[in-house]
Protein backbone atom coordinates (compact mmCIF):
# COMPACT_ATOMS: atom_id res chain seq x y z
CA UNK A 1 0.00 0.00 0.00
CA UNK A 2 1.16 3.31 -1.18
CA UNK A 3 1.50 6.25 1.98
CA UNK A 4 0.33 9.79 2.84
CA UNK A 5 3.33 11.39 4.48
CA UNK A 6 2.74 13.77 7.18
CA UNK A 7 5.60 16.36 8.69
CA UNK A 8 4.89 18.30 11.74
CA UNK A 9 8.01 20.10 12.80
CA UNK A 10 8.04 19.91 16.68
CA UNK A 11 6.09 23.76 17.99
CA UNK A 12 4.98 24.40 14.81
CA UNK A 13 1.44 24.54 13.56
CA UNK A 14 2.33 23.58 9.97
CA UNK A 15 1.22 20.20 8.78
CA UNK A 16 2.97 19.49 5.33
CA UNK A 17 0.86 16.49 3.10
CA UNK A 18 2.72 14.65 0.35
CA UNK A 19 1.31 11.67 -1.81
CA UNK A 20 1.42 10.36 -5.06
CA UNK A 21 -1.48 9.10 -6.82
CA UNK A 22 -0.82 7.04 -9.77
CA UNK A 23 -3.29 5.51 -12.20
CA UNK A 24 -2.84 4.01 -15.63
CA UNK A 25 -6.64 3.96 -16.40
CA UNK A 26 -6.77 7.58 -15.35
CA UNK A 27 -3.64 8.80 -16.96
CA UNK A 28 -2.47 10.04 -13.41
CA UNK A 29 1.02 9.83 -11.91
CA UNK A 30 2.03 13.18 -9.77
CA UNK A 31 2.86 14.39 -6.30
CA UNK A 32 0.38 16.17 -4.55
CA UNK A 33 1.29 18.71 -1.98
CA UNK A 34 -0.63 20.31 0.94
CA UNK A 35 0.38 22.77 3.96
CA UNK A 36 -2.56 22.74 6.25
CA UNK A 37 -2.62 23.64 10.06
CA UNK A 38 -2.78 21.63 13.02
CA UNK A 39 -5.68 23.35 14.51
CA UNK A 40 -7.93 23.17 11.12
CA UNK A 41 -10.65 20.80 10.51
CA UNK A 42 -9.88 18.08 9.00
CA UNK A 43 -12.42 18.37 6.36
CA UNK A 44 -11.67 21.63 4.68
CA UNK A 45 -8.18 19.98 3.97
CA UNK A 46 -10.24 16.95 2.40
CA UNK A 47 -11.89 19.17 0.17
CA UNK A 48 -8.96 21.02 -1.21
CA UNK A 49 -7.40 17.57 -1.86
CA UNK A 50 -10.25 16.59 -3.74
CA UNK A 51 -10.32 19.65 -6.26
CA UNK A 52 -7.13 18.77 -6.42
CA UNK A 53 -7.22 15.75 -7.38
CA UNK A 54 -10.54 16.34 -9.56
CA UNK A 55 -8.79 18.91 -11.76
CA UNK A 56 -5.65 16.43 -12.37
CA UNK A 57 -8.00 14.09 -13.49
CA UNK A 58 -10.26 16.16 -15.57
CA UNK A 59 -6.98 17.90 -17.28
CA UNK A 60 -5.81 14.19 -18.01
CA UNK A 61 -8.79 13.60 -19.68
CA UNK A 62 -9.23 16.50 -21.74
CA UNK A 63 -5.13 15.98 -23.42
CA UNK A 64 -6.28 12.41 -23.78
CA UNK A 65 -9.09 13.62 -26.33
CA UNK A 66 -7.51 16.39 -27.72
CA UNK A 67 -4.78 14.12 -28.71
CA UNK A 68 -7.11 11.01 -30.10
CA UNK A 69 -10.21 12.58 -31.12
CA UNK A 70 -11.24 9.20 -33.61
CA UNK A 71 -9.82 6.52 -31.58
CA UNK A 72 -11.75 4.69 -28.82
CA UNK A 73 -9.26 4.10 -25.82
CA UNK A 74 -9.76 1.84 -22.72
CA UNK A 75 -9.94 5.06 -20.63
CA UNK A 76 -11.95 5.00 -17.74
CA UNK A 77 -14.26 7.85 -17.32
CA UNK A 78 -14.89 9.19 -13.84
CA UNK A 79 -17.72 11.29 -12.84
CA UNK A 80 -17.11 14.19 -9.94
CA UNK A 81 -19.19 12.21 -7.86
CA UNK A 82 -16.59 9.12 -8.08
CA UNK A 83 -13.80 10.90 -7.21
CA UNK A 84 -13.89 10.19 -3.66
CA UNK A 85 -11.34 11.25 -0.62
CA UNK A 86 -11.78 10.02 2.67
CA UNK A 87 -10.15 9.76 6.12
CA UNK A 88 -10.92 6.24 8.00
CA UNK A 89 -9.19 4.44 10.70
CA UNK A 90 -7.54 0.92 10.00
CA UNK A 91 -9.58 -1.35 8.89
CA UNK A 92 -12.80 0.69 9.65
CA UNK A 93 -15.28 1.64 6.41
CA UNK A 94 -16.56 4.27 8.87
CA UNK A 95 -15.45 8.30 7.43
CA UNK A 96 -13.51 10.38 10.18
CA UNK A 97 -14.86 13.79 9.76
CA UNK A 98 -15.90 17.35 12.21
CA UNK A 99 -12.29 16.96 14.15
CA UNK A 100 -8.77 19.15 14.08
CA UNK A 101 -5.45 17.35 12.28
CA UNK A 102 -4.36 17.78 16.13
CA UNK A 103 -6.85 15.10 17.14
CA UNK A 104 -6.38 12.94 14.58
CA UNK A 105 -3.03 12.73 14.96
CA UNK A 106 -3.41 12.03 18.81
CA UNK A 107 -3.71 8.25 18.26
CA UNK A 108 -2.31 7.53 14.78
CA UNK A 109 -0.74 4.59 16.53
CA UNK A 110 -4.01 2.95 15.61
CA UNK A 111 -3.57 3.32 11.76
CA UNK A 112 -5.21 5.85 9.65
CA UNK A 113 -5.98 5.56 6.18
CA UNK A 114 -6.62 8.42 3.32
CA UNK A 115 -8.74 6.30 0.03
CA UNK A 116 -8.64 8.46 -3.18
CA UNK A 117 -11.18 7.52 -5.67
CA UNK A 118 -9.98 3.59 -6.55
CA UNK A 119 -6.81 3.85 -4.11
CA UNK A 120 -6.00 3.44 -0.27
CA UNK A 121 -2.84 5.16 1.60
CA UNK A 122 -1.44 4.64 4.93
CA UNK A 123 -1.13 7.90 6.64
CA UNK A 124 2.48 7.67 8.63
CA UNK A 125 3.36 11.06 10.80
CA UNK A 126 6.94 12.45 10.85
CA UNK A 127 9.30 9.37 8.66
CA UNK A 128 12.55 10.62 6.86
CA UNK A 129 12.12 13.44 4.91
CA UNK A 130 14.18 14.90 2.12
CA UNK A 131 13.51 18.18 1.52
CA UNK A 132 16.41 19.19 -1.52
CA UNK A 133 19.13 17.47 -3.09
CA UNK A 134 21.22 18.87 -5.15
CA UNK A 135 24.82 18.06 -6.88
CA UNK A 136 27.86 20.68 -7.43
CA UNK A 137 27.73 21.93 -11.12
CA UNK A 138 31.35 20.84 -11.62
CA UNK A 139 32.41 16.88 -10.99
CA UNK A 140 35.93 16.02 -12.01
CA UNK A 141 37.51 13.04 -12.15
CA UNK A 142 40.31 11.72 -9.25
CA UNK A 143 38.14 14.12 -6.68
CA UNK A 144 35.12 13.69 -4.85
CA UNK A 145 31.77 13.98 -5.08
CA UNK A 146 29.02 14.34 -2.98
CA UNK A 147 25.18 16.35 -2.37
CA UNK A 148 26.21 20.01 -2.88
CA UNK A 149 22.91 20.21 -1.49
CA UNK A 150 20.97 17.45 1.24
CA UNK A 151 18.12 19.17 3.32
CA UNK A 152 16.76 16.30 5.48
CA UNK A 153 14.06 16.82 8.07
CA UNK A 154 13.56 13.66 10.97
CA UNK A 155 17.14 12.43 9.28
CA UNK A 156 20.49 12.62 10.07
CA UNK A 157 22.96 12.48 7.12
CA UNK A 158 24.56 9.94 8.76
CA UNK A 159 21.88 7.30 8.55
CA UNK A 160 21.06 8.53 4.96
CA UNK A 161 21.65 5.98 2.26
CA UNK A 162 23.12 7.03 -0.92
CA UNK A 163 23.72 4.77 -4.20
CA UNK A 164 25.70 6.68 -7.50
CA UNK A 165 24.80 5.84 -10.87
CA UNK A 166 26.49 6.82 -14.17
CA UNK A 167 25.06 6.75 -17.85
CA UNK A 168 25.89 8.61 -21.19
CA UNK A 169 23.53 10.92 -21.96
CA UNK A 170 21.27 10.54 -24.77
CA UNK A 171 21.33 11.64 -28.36
CA UNK A 172 18.06 13.16 -27.83
CA UNK A 173 19.78 15.17 -24.68
CA UNK A 174 17.10 13.59 -22.25
CA UNK A 175 16.99 11.12 -19.40
CA UNK A 176 13.99 8.93 -20.00
CA UNK A 177 12.89 5.41 -18.60
CA UNK A 178 14.67 3.96 -20.96
CA UNK A 179 18.60 4.87 -20.25
CA UNK A 180 20.38 2.58 -18.95
CA UNK A 181 22.12 3.62 -14.93
CA UNK A 182 24.71 1.66 -14.70
CA UNK A 183 25.86 1.31 -10.35
CA UNK A 184 29.08 3.01 -9.71
CA UNK A 185 29.18 3.23 -5.46
CA UNK A 186 26.71 2.80 -2.56
CA UNK A 187 27.47 6.03 -0.55
CA UNK A 188 27.02 9.67 -0.03
CA UNK A 189 30.54 10.59 -1.24
CA UNK A 190 32.01 9.07 -3.90
CA UNK A 191 35.56 8.99 -5.54
CA UNK A 192 34.91 10.02 -9.37
CA UNK A 193 37.34 7.60 -11.70
CA UNK A 194 38.45 8.18 -14.89
CA UNK A 195 35.98 6.10 -16.27
CA UNK A 196 33.59 8.10 -15.25
CA UNK A 197 34.44 11.05 -17.80
CA UNK A 198 31.77 11.94 -19.99
CA UNK A 199 29.42 10.35 -18.27
CA UNK A 200 26.46 12.02 -15.64
CA UNK A 201 26.30 10.91 -12.33
CA UNK A 202 22.76 10.42 -10.83
CA UNK A 203 22.44 10.42 -7.03
CA UNK A 204 19.20 8.33 -5.07
CA UNK A 205 19.36 9.02 -1.83
CA UNK A 206 17.00 7.39 1.01
CA UNK A 207 16.34 9.03 3.63
CA UNK A 208 16.99 7.12 7.20
CA UNK A 209 16.95 7.43 11.11
CA UNK A 210 18.51 5.96 13.68
CA UNK A 211 16.18 3.68 14.51
CA UNK A 212 16.26 2.62 10.31
CA UNK A 213 12.74 3.79 9.59
CA UNK A 214 13.18 4.98 5.77
CA UNK A 215 11.14 7.70 4.25
CA UNK A 216 10.90 8.09 -0.20
CA UNK A 217 14.00 8.38 -1.98
CA UNK A 218 14.82 11.74 -3.63
CA UNK A 219 16.83 11.31 -6.84
CA UNK A 220 19.02 14.19 -8.94
CA UNK A 221 20.92 13.58 -12.26
CA UNK A 222 24.17 15.89 -12.43
CA UNK A 223 23.58 18.74 -14.97
CA UNK A 224 27.00 18.09 -16.82
CA UNK A 225 28.89 15.43 -17.71
CA UNK A 226 32.12 14.16 -15.86
CA UNK A 227 35.19 15.83 -16.61
CA UNK A 228 38.83 15.38 -16.26
CA UNK A 229 40.44 17.09 -13.40
CA UNK A 230 44.03 18.98 -13.37
CA UNK A 231 46.99 16.32 -12.90
CA UNK A 232 50.41 16.65 -11.24
CA UNK A 233 48.82 19.19 -8.63
CA UNK A 234 51.78 20.55 -6.06
CA UNK A 235 49.70 19.72 -3.55
CA UNK A 236 50.03 16.53 -4.60
CA UNK A 237 53.68 15.99 -4.29
CA UNK A 238 53.51 17.23 -0.73
CA UNK A 239 51.32 14.05 -0.17
CA UNK A 240 54.41 12.70 -0.70
CA UNK A 241 55.43 13.75 2.89
CA UNK A 242 52.55 12.86 5.12
CA UNK A 243 51.17 9.15 3.61
CA UNK A 244 49.90 7.86 6.19
CA UNK A 245 48.31 9.49 10.09
CA UNK A 246 50.70 9.70 12.72
CA UNK A 247 50.60 7.25 15.03
CA UNK A 248 52.74 7.94 18.41
CA UNK A 249 50.88 9.54 20.87
CA UNK A 250 53.48 11.64 21.30
CA UNK A 251 53.21 12.84 17.89
CA UNK A 252 50.70 15.43 16.25
CA UNK A 253 50.55 16.95 12.84
CA UNK A 254 49.63 20.55 12.34
CA UNK A 255 48.04 22.10 9.11
CA UNK A 256 47.11 25.79 9.14
CA UNK A 257 45.24 27.20 5.33
CA UNK A 258 43.64 30.22 4.36
CA UNK A 259 41.17 28.68 1.82
CA UNK A 260 40.34 32.19 0.27
CA UNK A 261 36.20 32.25 0.80
CA UNK A 262 33.98 32.04 -1.77
CA UNK A 263 32.49 35.37 -0.48
CA UNK A 264 35.58 36.92 -1.51
CA UNK A 265 36.26 35.27 -4.87
CA UNK A 266 33.02 35.51 -6.61
CA UNK A 267 32.69 38.99 -7.99
CA UNK A 268 33.64 41.07 -10.75
CA UNK A 269 35.92 42.71 -8.58
CA UNK A 270 37.49 39.65 -7.67
CA UNK A 271 37.50 37.90 -11.43
CA UNK A 272 38.74 41.77 -13.22
CA UNK A 273 41.10 43.20 -10.09
CA UNK A 274 42.25 40.71 -7.97
CA UNK A 275 42.47 37.56 -10.10
CA UNK A 276 42.01 38.35 -13.23
CA UNK A 277 44.75 35.80 -14.54
CA UNK A 278 42.81 32.67 -12.91
CA UNK A 279 39.93 31.16 -15.38
CA UNK A 280 36.79 31.81 -14.88
CA UNK A 281 36.00 28.26 -14.26
CA UNK A 282 38.82 27.61 -11.82
CA UNK A 283 37.45 30.68 -9.80
CA UNK A 284 34.25 29.04 -9.11
CA UNK A 285 33.88 27.50 -5.69
CA UNK A 286 32.31 24.50 -7.00
CA UNK A 287 35.50 23.68 -8.84
CA UNK A 288 38.18 24.89 -6.42
CA UNK A 289 36.85 22.87 -3.32
CA UNK A 290 37.26 19.89 -5.32
CA UNK A 291 41.14 20.65 -5.19
CA UNK A 292 40.98 21.99 -1.24
CA UNK A 293 38.76 18.89 -0.03
CA UNK A 294 41.87 16.38 -1.80
CA UNK A 295 44.25 18.41 -0.44
CA UNK A 296 43.08 18.74 3.34
CA UNK A 297 42.28 14.75 3.37
CA UNK A 298 45.99 14.03 1.96
CA UNK A 299 47.84 15.64 4.45
CA UNK A 300 46.66 12.92 7.37
CA UNK A 301 46.17 15.57 9.72
CA UNK A 302 45.56 15.72 13.40
CA UNK A 303 44.62 19.07 13.35
CA UNK A 304 43.45 21.41 10.52
CA UNK A 305 42.87 25.18 11.17
CA UNK A 306 41.57 27.37 8.54
CA UNK A 307 40.88 30.57 7.69
CA UNK A 308 38.01 32.54 5.21
CA UNK A 309 35.68 29.81 5.12
CA UNK A 310 32.55 30.59 3.93
CA UNK A 311 29.71 28.97 6.20
CA UNK A 312 28.23 27.16 3.87
CA UNK A 313 31.29 26.05 3.10
CA UNK A 314 31.78 24.28 6.20
CA UNK A 315 27.95 23.22 6.59
CA UNK A 316 27.82 21.41 3.45
CA UNK A 317 31.16 20.73 2.32
CA UNK A 318 34.03 20.49 5.27
CA UNK A 319 32.12 18.64 8.00
CA UNK A 320 29.96 15.98 6.15
CA UNK A 321 33.17 15.34 4.48
CA UNK A 322 35.72 15.62 6.78
CA UNK A 323 33.65 13.41 9.49
CA UNK A 324 33.90 10.78 7.12
CA UNK A 325 37.62 10.75 8.06
CA UNK A 326 37.29 10.79 11.64
CA UNK A 327 37.52 14.77 12.23
CA UNK A 328 34.99 16.89 14.12
CA UNK A 329 34.96 20.65 13.34
CA UNK A 330 34.17 24.07 15.40
CA UNK A 331 32.93 26.83 13.03
CA UNK A 332 33.47 30.53 14.25
CA UNK A 333 31.78 32.94 11.84
CA UNK A 334 33.18 36.32 12.00
CA UNK A 335 30.67 38.66 13.61
CA UNK A 336 27.53 38.97 10.69
CA UNK A 337 30.10 37.99 7.89
CA UNK A 338 28.78 35.08 5.98
CA UNK A 339 32.91 33.58 6.42
CA UNK A 340 35.12 32.76 9.14
CA UNK A 341 37.53 30.53 10.77
CA UNK A 342 37.09 27.13 11.41
CA UNK A 343 38.70 24.18 13.21
CA UNK A 344 38.80 20.65 12.92
CA UNK A 345 40.45 17.73 14.98
CA UNK A 346 40.88 13.88 15.06
CA UNK A 347 38.59 12.72 16.85
CA UNK A 348 40.20 9.41 17.71
CA UNK A 349 43.28 10.85 18.70
CA UNK A 350 41.91 14.04 20.36
CA UNK A 351 39.26 14.69 22.87
CA UNK A 352 38.02 17.96 23.28
CA UNK A 353 38.06 19.57 26.59
CA UNK A 354 36.80 23.09 26.04
CA UNK A 355 36.44 25.52 23.57
CA UNK A 356 36.44 29.27 23.09
CA UNK A 357 35.59 31.96 21.34
CA UNK A 358 37.14 35.59 21.31
CA UNK A 359 35.61 38.53 19.04
CA UNK A 360 37.96 41.10 19.65
CA UNK A 361 36.46 44.12 18.78
CA UNK A 362 33.38 43.36 20.95
CA UNK A 363 35.44 41.97 24.07
CA UNK A 364 38.71 44.35 24.25
CA UNK A 365 37.08 47.03 25.98
CA UNK A 366 35.18 45.56 28.64
CA UNK A 367 37.04 42.04 29.56
CA UNK A 368 39.03 43.16 33.14
CA UNK A 369 41.99 40.94 31.05
CA UNK A 370 42.91 43.31 28.86
CA UNK A 371 41.95 46.35 31.14
CA UNK A 372 46.03 47.61 31.39
CA UNK A 373 46.23 47.38 27.91
CA UNK A 374 43.05 48.83 26.44
CA UNK A 375 43.51 51.96 28.80
CA UNK A 376 47.12 52.63 27.47
CA UNK A 377 45.06 52.74 23.98
CA UNK A 378 41.72 53.99 24.40
CA UNK A 379 41.92 57.79 24.72
CA UNK A 380 42.75 57.39 20.88
CA UNK A 381 39.45 57.41 19.41
CA UNK A 382 40.14 57.33 16.03
CA UNK A 383 42.06 54.19 16.91
CA UNK A 384 39.95 52.74 19.22
CA UNK A 385 37.17 52.84 16.85
CA UNK A 386 39.14 51.69 14.47
CA UNK A 387 39.93 48.52 16.27
CA UNK A 388 36.84 47.52 18.16
CA UNK A 389 35.15 47.64 14.99
CA UNK A 390 37.01 45.04 13.54
CA UNK A 391 35.36 41.05 13.35
CA UNK A 392 38.19 39.84 14.07
CA UNK A 393 38.31 36.41 15.93
CA UNK A 394 40.48 33.88 17.67
CA UNK A 395 38.99 30.54 18.42
CA UNK A 396 41.44 28.68 21.22
CA UNK A 397 40.57 24.49 21.92
CA UNK A 398 42.09 22.91 24.54
CA UNK A 399 42.74 19.32 23.70
CA UNK A 400 43.82 16.20 25.59
CA UNK A 401 45.80 13.32 23.46
CA UNK A 402 43.92 10.33 24.25
CA UNK A 403 45.18 7.82 26.90
CA UNK A 404 47.87 10.43 27.78
CA UNK A 405 48.50 12.94 29.96
CA UNK A 406 49.99 15.21 27.02
CA UNK A 407 47.56 18.45 26.19
CA UNK A 408 47.81 20.62 23.33
CA UNK A 409 45.98 24.41 23.42
CA UNK A 410 45.25 25.37 19.91
CA UNK A 411 44.48 28.58 18.38
CA UNK A 412 43.28 29.83 14.99
CA UNK A 413 42.91 33.75 14.10
CA UNK A 414 42.39 35.53 11.01
CA UNK A 415 43.76 39.29 11.65
CA UNK A 416 42.87 42.28 10.14
CA UNK A 417 44.57 42.83 6.06
CA UNK A 418 44.43 46.72 5.33
CA UNK A 419 47.90 47.75 4.49
CA UNK A 420 47.62 50.64 6.81
CA UNK A 421 47.25 48.47 9.69
CA UNK A 422 50.65 47.05 10.97
CA UNK A 423 49.77 49.12 14.08
CA UNK A 424 46.05 47.23 14.57
CA UNK A 425 47.11 43.91 13.73
CA UNK A 426 50.20 44.15 16.68
CA UNK A 427 47.50 45.11 18.95
CA UNK A 428 44.89 42.39 18.04
CA UNK A 429 47.41 39.89 18.46
CA UNK A 430 48.73 41.40 21.57
CA UNK A 431 45.24 41.14 22.95
CA UNK A 432 44.76 37.88 21.43
CA UNK A 433 47.69 36.72 23.88
CA UNK A 434 46.76 38.06 26.37
CA UNK A 435 43.74 36.11 26.20
CA UNK A 436 45.78 32.71 25.33
CA UNK A 437 47.76 33.31 28.83
CA UNK A 438 44.95 33.57 30.69
CA UNK A 439 43.06 30.23 29.17
CA UNK A 440 46.23 28.62 29.31
CA UNK A 441 47.21 28.86 33.16
CA UNK A 442 43.38 28.42 34.04
CA UNK A 443 43.64 25.00 32.02
CA UNK A 444 46.65 23.93 34.04
CA UNK A 445 45.14 24.81 37.47
CA UNK A 446 41.87 23.27 36.42
CA UNK A 447 43.75 19.97 34.91
CA UNK A 448 45.88 19.70 37.09
CA UNK A 449 48.98 19.58 34.89
CA UNK A 450 52.04 18.68 36.84
CA UNK A 451 54.71 19.07 34.37
CA UNK A 452 54.25 22.33 32.16
CA UNK A 453 55.58 20.62 29.07
CA UNK A 454 53.15 18.50 28.92
CA UNK A 455 51.00 21.11 27.58
CA UNK A 456 52.02 22.58 24.41
CA UNK A 457 50.54 25.61 22.59
CA UNK A 458 50.10 25.78 18.90
CA UNK A 459 49.26 29.26 17.52
CA UNK A 460 47.87 28.86 13.96
CA UNK A 461 46.53 31.28 11.21
CA UNK A 462 46.93 33.81 8.49
CA UNK A 463 48.47 36.94 10.53
CA UNK A 464 48.45 39.18 7.40
CA UNK A 465 51.86 40.01 8.88
CA UNK A 466 55.37 39.56 6.91
CA UNK A 467 58.18 38.41 9.17
CA UNK A 468 59.97 42.03 9.41
CA UNK A 469 56.38 43.10 11.24
CA UNK A 470 56.15 42.95 15.09
CA UNK A 471 54.12 40.07 15.24
CA UNK A 472 56.77 37.87 14.38
CA UNK A 473 59.22 39.22 16.64
CA UNK A 474 56.25 39.25 19.47
CA UNK A 475 55.89 35.72 18.72
CA UNK A 476 59.85 34.51 18.43
CA UNK A 477 60.97 37.35 20.67
CA UNK A 478 58.28 37.61 23.37
CA UNK A 479 58.45 41.68 23.52
CA UNK A 480 57.96 44.34 21.05
CA UNK A 481 59.22 47.76 22.61
CA UNK A 482 57.12 50.97 22.33
CA UNK A 483 59.65 52.42 19.80
CA UNK A 484 58.67 49.48 17.15
CA UNK A 485 57.72 50.74 13.55
CA UNK A 486 54.56 49.06 13.61
CA UNK A 487 53.16 51.38 16.11
CA UNK A 488 53.38 54.37 13.40
CA UNK A 489 51.99 52.16 10.38
CA UNK A 490 48.68 54.82 10.40
CA UNK A 491 49.77 58.74 11.72
CA UNK A 492 46.25 59.45 12.96
CA UNK A 493 46.20 56.35 15.24
CA UNK A 494 50.03 56.27 15.91
CA UNK A 495 49.92 53.80 19.07
CA UNK A 496 52.35 55.61 21.97
CA UNK A 497 54.20 54.45 25.07
CA UNK A 498 52.86 50.64 24.07
CA UNK A 499 55.44 47.46 24.64
CA UNK A 500 54.08 44.25 24.20
CA UNK A 501 55.50 40.98 26.14
CA UNK A 502 54.59 37.31 26.28
CA UNK A 503 55.51 34.32 27.87
CA UNK A 504 55.63 32.01 25.37
CA UNK A 505 58.65 30.40 23.46
CA UNK A 506 56.95 29.96 20.06
CA UNK A 507 58.77 28.84 17.06
CA UNK A 508 56.98 28.97 13.19
CA UNK A 509 57.24 25.72 12.09
CA UNK A 510 57.50 26.43 8.64
CA UNK A 511 59.90 29.18 8.93
CA UNK A 512 59.82 32.42 6.86
CA UNK A 513 59.09 31.12 3.28
CA UNK A 514 59.25 33.87 0.66
CA UNK A 515 55.32 33.04 0.07
CA UNK A 516 52.56 31.69 1.92
CA UNK A 517 50.31 33.89 -0.60
CA UNK A 518 51.05 34.72 -3.98
CA UNK A 519 49.24 36.88 -6.28
CA UNK A 520 50.19 39.60 -8.96
CA UNK A 521 49.00 42.54 -6.75
CA UNK A 522 50.68 41.03 -3.69
CA UNK A 523 52.88 38.51 -2.77
CA UNK A 524 54.50 37.54 0.80
CA UNK A 525 55.32 35.12 3.99
CA UNK A 526 51.73 35.97 5.72
CA UNK A 527 51.09 32.91 7.21
CA UNK A 528 52.28 30.70 10.17
CA UNK A 529 52.19 28.05 12.29
CA UNK A 530 53.70 28.51 15.41
CA UNK A 531 54.31 26.46 17.76
CA UNK A 532 55.61 26.44 21.95
CA UNK A 533 59.29 25.10 21.50
CA UNK A 534 59.86 24.26 25.27
CA UNK A 535 56.85 21.96 24.67
CA UNK A 536 57.93 20.58 21.22
CA UNK A 537 60.48 19.28 19.17
CA UNK A 538 59.86 19.79 15.04
CA UNK A 539 59.71 16.34 13.37
CA UNK A 540 59.12 18.29 10.03
CA UNK A 541 57.53 20.94 7.85
CA UNK A 542 56.38 19.66 4.52
CA UNK A 543 58.36 21.71 1.85
CA UNK A 544 55.95 24.78 0.46
CA UNK A 545 55.43 25.16 -3.23
CA UNK A 546 58.26 26.41 -5.57
CA UNK A 547 57.90 29.98 -7.21
CA UNK A 548 57.75 28.10 -10.60
CA UNK A 549 55.15 26.26 -9.37
CA UNK A 550 52.87 29.11 -7.59
CA UNK A 551 54.02 31.05 -11.18
CA UNK A 552 53.19 28.46 -13.31
CA UNK A 553 49.68 29.88 -14.21
CA UNK A 554 50.96 33.50 -13.38
CA UNK A 555 49.81 33.16 -10.04
CA UNK A 556 47.19 31.49 -8.00
CA UNK A 557 44.77 31.00 -7.45
CA UNK A 558 44.29 28.72 -11.02
CA UNK A 559 43.70 25.19 -12.10
CA UNK A 560 46.08 23.41 -9.39
CA UNK A 561 45.43 25.91 -6.76
CA UNK A 562 42.38 26.19 -5.04
CA UNK A 563 43.21 29.51 -2.72
CA UNK A 564 45.37 32.51 -3.07
CA UNK A 565 47.42 31.04 -0.27
CA UNK A 566 49.32 27.68 0.47
CA UNK A 567 48.79 25.48 2.85
CA UNK A 568 51.32 24.64 5.91
CA UNK A 569 51.99 21.44 7.50
CA UNK A 570 53.84 20.54 10.46
CA UNK A 571 54.87 17.71 12.75
CA UNK A 572 55.35 17.96 16.10
CA UNK A 573 56.56 16.01 18.79
CA UNK A 574 56.30 16.31 22.87
CA UNK A 575 59.49 16.91 24.47
CA UNK A 576 57.95 15.17 27.91
CA UNK A 577 58.29 10.73 27.76
CA UNK A 578 55.29 10.69 30.41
Amino acid sequence: MDKVYLRNVQDTEELHITFRYASEELRVNRDFNFCRRMDECIDEALIRIRNNVEKEVSKRSKKKKTKEPTVDTDTVAVNQSDIVVELHRKDCDDRISGITFAELLSDIEKGLELRVIDKSFDIVLNHPWIGGLQLPSSIMAGYLVYPLKLELQFSTREHCLGQWYKALKPKSGVFNEKTIWEPCSESLIYLVSEADIDYHLKLVVTPRNENGTTGPSVEYISKSPVEAGPTDCPYEMRHKYTPKPLESPTEIRVVSYNLLADLYADGDYARKTLFPYCAPAALKIDYRKQLFMKELVGYNADLLCLQEVDIKIFDYDLKPVLETYDFKGIMTPKGTCAEGIAMFYRSSRFELLNTYVLHLGDNISSLPIFATLWNKIKDNKQLATRICDRSTTLQLCLFQLKNTKRYVMAANTHLYFHPDADHIRLLQIGFSLIFVEHIYKQAIKEHNIADPQNMGLVFCGDFNSVPECGIYKLMTEQFVDSNFVDWSSNAEEAVKDVELRQPFNMISACGTPPFTNYTTLFSACLDYIFYQSDSFDLIQSVPLPTVEQLSQNEAIPSVTFPSDHVSLVADLRFKSNN
